[in-house]
Parts: structure tokens; sequence; C-alpha cells
């Protein structure tokens, strides 16, 4: 009763009149190295939680963050062949910004399994007006020529094929010829060429228009060889086509007012 009697007029006396505040301070000084012993045993045993960790978890945490980085590693390519699209489409835009002609764009969605034939099949048809006939083209140049027709779908002969062959000239001076595919997607030859004639290496080779098939003025190749044999009447003239025609995938189908059968 005497303690408690005690306690009480001593906490009276430190609330009416403060005069405990120094004590109370001196206390806490002398405490305060108790508190913080006492409470090493947690702050240890929340740093050995954050710091020291099972060798399973650590293969697990590896391997997510493994897998973690080769989906983001995905992502980044997917970015990136996106971008290369977009560049590849606006590049295609802005060449048929400079067309007189209308022009459908359209996607290539197959290619022909056989490797003695360049065919590739469009994902346009006849219900969007697509013709025999029809020439096709990139950003760069002449592509082919659509061979059959259906519905929502179209075959496109290229101009590689082993078995096409549209006349040109060159742009620098008009001299003409026929360029013929070879079977190679980076190669046409020019037949029945003059060695007389004026045609060196670097020319640009444009579609001529003759034989109403193509357009006059689409970039055809350009002449990467030039071979004259003296005792031949003809030169032998190599030519790179202008068309990327192993990598476009979307291209344009070109209207010039007719319609008309394939070679």
């Amino acid at each position: 009763m005497l303690a408690g009697v005690l306690a009480a007029l001593l906490i009276t006396a430190d609330l009416r009149l403060n005069q405990l505040a120094a004590t109370r301070a001196l206390i806490s000084a002398v405490t305060f190295p108790f508190y913080w012993v006492s409470d090493l045993p947690a702050r240890f045993s929340n740093w050995g939680e954050e710091n020291v960790q099972s060798r399973a978890r650590l293969v697990d945490d590896n391997e997510r963050l493994r897998a973690e980085a080769l989906l983001l590693e995905a992502q980044v390519q997917q970015m990136a062949a996106l971008r290369a699209e977009n560049v590849r489409l606006r590049a295609l835009l802005n060449s048929s910004a400079l067309l007189q002609d209308d022009v459908l764009v359209a996607e290539l969605v197959g290619v022909s399994p056989d490797p003695a034939r360049h065919l590739v099949v469009l994902d346009k048809g006849s219900s969007e007006g697509v013709f025999n006939g029809q020439p096709l083209i990139d950003a760069n140049g002449l592509m082919g020529q659509v061979i059959e027709v259906a519905a929502n779908s179209a075959r496109v002969l290229l101009i590689t094929d082993a078995t096409h062959a549209l006349p040109v000239q060159v742009n620098r001076n008009g001299v003409r010829a026929i360029a013929e595919g070879i079977g190679r997607l980076d190669r046409l030859e020019l037949r029945h060429v003059a060695s007389t004639e004026d045609i060196a290496v670097g020319d640009l080779l444009v579609s001529s228009g003759l034989g109403g098939r193509f357009p006059e003025g689409y970039p055809v190749a350009t002449v990467t060889e030039v071979e004259i044999d003296p005792g031949q009447a003809f030169a032998r003239v190599t030519a790179k086509p202008s068309a990327a025609l192993n990598r476009s995938r979307h291209v344009l189908l070109v209207f010039t007012g007719g319609a008309g059968s394939a070679d």
C-alpha cells in the first residue's frame, strides 16, 4: 500500500510540477543499451531472411529471372520486326504516291515449294478486282504478274521464273531488250543484245510498255555484267532485279485500265 501511495504521489507530482523530466531522461539514457541489445535477435533474424537464402530458392529465382529475360528478349525481337515492317510499309506507301496508276495493297501469304518455279500467293483475288496478267510491284520495282485468280487469292509469276520474259529498255538511252528469268531470284539475263549496243554496267532497266502487258517506266533491274565476245553477234548481259523478290511481304497490284491473259 505504501508503494502504491508513493507511486501515485510521484505521478501526480510529475504531471502537475514536471519535476521528474530530468530523472526520466537519465533513466532512458541508462536503459537504452538494454533495449538495443534485446532487439538484436529480431534484427539479426530480419537480416538473415533478407541476405541468407537457401540454394533451392536461389536456383528457383535464377530460373525465373532467366525465363523473364528470355521473354523480354523475344518481345524486343518482335518489336524490331514490327519496326522493320513499319519502315517497309512506309516505303511502299511512298512509292504508291508516285504512281499514276491505281494500286491495291496486297500481302504475300504463300510461296511455291517447288524451287524450280518462282510463284507466290497473294491474299487478294477477283472479289477485289484482281485479274490475270495484272502487274505486281513492291517499293523498289516490278515483281511479276498474276497468272491465276480465285475469289480471295491470286497466284503471281515472278520475273525471275525461267518461263518469264518481259520487254525492257535502258533508262539512259532507250535501248530495248528482253529480260528473261533463269530461275534465280537475284539474276536476269538480256537476250539478243547486239554487241554494238550502248549498254553498260550500272544502267537501269525499266519496263518499255511494249506488248501491252506491263505499264511503261517501272524499274525492273540494274545491269551488273556485260560480256562481249568478238566472235559473237550478241553480248551476254546480266542484271539484278530491283524488287526485293525474296523479302517483300506487302506489295502493290497495279490497275492500268485493262486485263489480259498471262503469257
